[in-house]
């Protein structure tokens, strides 16, 4: 008789710095884009298309020595919304938030129509309004356009 050994991909904690989490499978690369690494300095472990009991498959970055900024996760929220961001502090997560796209958004993306009024030398802010949070639809507050994810992305 046989026992059978279930055998497991153990990743390793990082002492400090971020996880990201709960990402749309396939998204990782945009994410890893949008936040120019891998550099030559930040050691990163990306898993892609992993189980999740939830999702069906997700993807997870972790950034050993780096959280994200303000803009970052401003940014991060129009790649993946429903993903989670923890910050890592001698091997214990201090703090965990899960991402909420807000009604509108204001300063992170421009508008992808080149006459916008937005792509001027005019003194506005950028600014949309979220149709779809998933997707991720967004609607220019001056001339209406509609940008989706690959408009989003594109940018980053």
């Amino acid at each position: 008789m046989f026992m059978s050994e279930k055998k497991e991909l153990k990743v390793k904690s990082i002492k400090n710095g971020t996880v990201i989490d709960h990402i749309k499978q396939n998204r990782a690369a945009n994410i890893l884009n949008m936040l120019n690494l891998p550099d030559d300095e930040t050691p990163v472990m990306v898993a892609i298309n992993v189980e999740s009991s939830n999702m069906g498959k997700k993807d997870i970055i972790k950034i050993e020595g780096r959280e994200l900024s303000a803009d970052e996760v401003d940014k991060l929220v129009l790649l993946a919304p429903q993903a989670s961001v923890n910050i890592i502090r001698n091997y214990e997560i201090v703090s965990k938030h899960n991402l909420q796209l807000t009604d509108e958004v204001i300063d992170v993306v421009k508008c992808s129509n080149p006459n916008c009024i937005s792509n001027s030398n005019e003194p506005i802010q950028d600014k949309f309004y979220v149709q779809s949070k998933e997707p991720v639809l967004l609607r220019c507050h001056y001339c209406e356009r509609t940008m989706d994810f690959e408009d989003i992305e594109s940018q980053f």
